[in-house]
């Protein structure tokens, strides 16, 4: 009896034992695959860890919070001398992100509810929700956040050198978002 016992709790430990390896072994081949600063790093305003700003055109780019870092977790951005225009409408397959307005006036559209932000304020666009955003005021600046990072970091680099295919969406889709639109933002 006591065997019969022992036996379904081990049938019941096992598959989370496993599960939990393949978690690791991914996390461990991730941080393996990006090298990554172990040291502690201020990021000062307007700069970013890799000490070179990125761009797509609309805004000057620094990553604050790299992927490697976080295990994948979490990877976050400061957009800087952010100008009236934006990215096509588009929901992230498997990442929330969170924009924080930290200069100017910033409008969003997420989903079906178009808001302005200012300082201080901030909203979400939860995963598989269409989104874009557009300053409104010149040099406006925005902090975001996607999490879990997925392949936004790479999305990135990526564009900034192909920065024609930024609205293509089969670009787009290797980086787990689908173009759903123009953004309304832009101007004719």
């Amino acid at each position: 009896m006591k065997r019969r016992s022992f036996l379904r709790g081990l049938a019941t430990v096992a598959p989370s034992v496993a599960l939990e390896n393949v978690i690791v072994k991914h996390a461990v081949a991730q941080a393996a695959a990006a090298p990554c600063a172990s040291d502690v790093q201020v990021v000062g305003p307007g700069e970013g860890r890799d000490g070179h700003p990125h761009s797509l055109g609309f805004s000057s780019i620094g990553f604050k919070v790299t992927t490697c870092e976080t295990g994948g977790g979490l990877f976050v951005v400061e957009h800087t001398h952010l100008v009236p225009g934006g990215p096509p409408l588009h929901l992230h397959w498997n990442q929330e992100e969170f924009f924080y307005v930290m200069e100017g006036t910033v409008a969003f559209q997420v989903g079906d509810r178009r808001i302005e932000l200012n300082p201080g304020e901030s909203v979400l666009a939860p995963r598989r929700i269409p989104h874009t955003f557009s300053s409104v005021k010149p040099s406006s600046r925005l902090l975001i956040a996607f999490t879990p990072a997925g392949k936004m970091e790479d999305y990135f680099r990526d564009a900034e050198q192909h920065r024609a295919q930024t609205s293509d969406p089969e670009f787009m889709g290797r980086y787990e978002m689908k173009v759903v639109g123009p953004s309304p933002f832009w101007k004719a």
